[in-house]
Parts: C-alpha cells; structure tokens; sequence
C-alpha cells in the first residue's frame, strides 16, 4: 500500500538532466515495485493506491497487469496527476531524484473509507511505507490499514523516510513509532533507522527497532551489506560485489525477496541472503520495477557469489 510513480530514468549515465537527450518509461514507487519484485518471484500480489485521470494513470494499471499484479485496488483522483520521477545516474553511488508529487500526489490522498478491508486482513503480507504515513488523510488510511493487521504476520513497515515529504524529523519520528507498535517487520537503512531510534550502530538500530515491539528488524548497509535481528537470532550478510549501475531499485528488488523468503518460512538467514543478492541485480540494471530479476537469477547470483 503506497506509493506508486510513472519513473522517467535518463538513458545517459554520468550526465546531469539539462544535457539528458532521451529516458527510458518505467513503473515506479517503492511499495508498487515491491509488488512487482513479489510477483516476479513467483507470488499473487496486489497494490492500494491511486493515479490520476490521465495517461499515465492509465500506464500504470497497464504496466501493473503485465507484471501480474492485481490493479483492482488503484483509485483514481478526479484533478490530480500521476506522479512522475527524473533521477541522474553517476554510479556507484550518486544517484539524486526529482520528483513530480505536487501540490500533492493521488496516493497520498487514499482515505481510510476506501480500505479493501478484507484483502487487508486476509492477505498472508501487508506492507506499508513511511511515505504514506507523511500526510493525511494517506497518514489515517495508513495506520488504520495496519490497525487492522492485528499485530499478524507479516505486517511490514518500510520506513523508507523522505526529508521532503515531512514538515519535521521529529513529525515523522512520532508517527513511525505510533506505526511500529502495530507492524511485524521493520525494514529501514541506518539513516532511516535513525529518525526513529537515533544515531546509533547497525546492531544497536535493529535491537531499538525490535523494542518498539516487531518480531524482525532489517537495517540495509548499501555497500556493507544487511543486518536483520529477532530476538533469538542476528544475522550479517555481507554485500555482493556487483557493478553498479542504478541504486535506486535495489531497496525494492530486496523487499520483494523478503517477501518470498517470509512467506516461504525459509530461516532467517538464507532469507537475508536471497534478499541482498536480489537487490545487487537490480543495482547493476537501469530500471525498478521492470528490472526485478526472477528466483533463478537470485539463485544463479547466489552461487557465483
């Protein structure tokens, strides 16, 4: 449930937008390309969100039926547009986004009356982000979609925290708190860990992560790879060395896989594994959602690592 996004990615790596003569169209939104990576994997997956009534809007549920993600809970807002996002490409690491969102976006304007109630409750994963706890009335219908979660598995929290989209740190750091006590997982970088726990080491951000209540905390490491912790179990997973080409998909490409490995009940570690090596695919390909590798190339990555 989230954010969803028309990605317009510059096929000219190492150049700033003004010099840019051509991009590439793609899906995009991080909660919408966790569900692409999902079904990609191999699962029934569907999004709640919204577009706007134009093309793109129509893009997007166009985009999300051939990706076998179920399109029958994407509203439609009468006057706003379809979210757009431009990034720059300067590998390894440097890779700065424009979005397209205002005055506001469509998929921060799902009110809590247009909850698929049943799919929400019934559904073996939920998974909510940060972003659609930045404004109301997307902030009410988000905690009101994670109140009706019940504390069940798995109730995801991505904090995936955007400074743009908060009026304050502290603002959100309320909020992802108010989140957390109803999630199951919580899945964040150390920089997003620390909005809500403070600056803190790896180990120290997931074990303040799994006081506020979740059986799981995941801290991503970019470079140094991924730590995740319940409180029976700590695993460290180091990075797979890959040529970097877009970074921007690979935090999506690993929530997706997490997804698998959650719902395949497989241990935590070889979860962690399969999720990192699936989020160094998509980091050495241009695109999010339409980059998201099947199972055979995790597994194919995995053995070569």
């Amino acid at each position: 449930m989230g954010r969803v996004s028309v990605d317009l990615y510059p096929e000219q790596v190492n150049t700033r937008l003004a010099e840019v003569h051509t991009f590439r169209k793609m899906l995009g939104g991080s909660p919408t390309n966790v569900a692409v990576a999902a079904a990609r994997l191999g699962r029934r997956t569907g999004v709640v969100t919204k577009v706007g009534a134009d093309g793109f809007g129509d893009y997007v549920r166009t985009a999300l039926a051939g990706f076998e993600v179920d399109a029958s809970y994407v509203g439609t807002h009468p006057t706003l547009r379809t979210p757009l996002a431009f990034c720059e490409i300067f590998p390894p690491d440097d890779f700065p986004l424009l979005f397209y969102r205002e005055p506001t976006a469509p998929d921060l304007t799902i009110d809590a009356d247009e909850l698929p109630r049943a799919e929400i409750t019934g559904t073996s994963i939920f998974w909510v982000t940060g972003t659609g706890l930045s404004a109301e009335p997307s902030r009410a219908a988000t905690l009101e979609a994670l109140r009706l979660r019940g504390r069940s598995s798995h109730t995801v929290l991505d904090l995936d925290f955007r400074d743009a989209l908060w009026p304050s740190r502290d603002e959100a750091a309320a909020v992802y708190r108010d989140a957390l006590e109803h999630a199951t997982v919580a899945v964040g970088n150390l920089g997003e860990a620390a909005v809500v726990a403070g600056a803190l080491e790896p180990a120290e951000a997931a074990a303040a992560l799994l006081e506020f209540g979740v059986d799981l905390a995941v801290v991503k490491l970019g470079g140094e790879g991924v730590l995740a912790a319940t409180t029976a179990d700590t695993v460290s997973v180091s990075a797979v060395e890959i040529e970097v080409l877009n970074g921007l998909g690979a935090g999506d490409a690993f929530g997706g896989a997490l997804c698998h490995g959650l719902l395949a009940g497989w241990e935590l570690e070889r979860t962690i594994r399969f999720a990192n090596a699936a989020g160094a695919l998509v980091a050495s390909r241009l695109g999010c959602a339409d980059d998201m590798p099947t199972a055979d190339e995790v597994e194919q990555l995995l053995c070569a690592a």
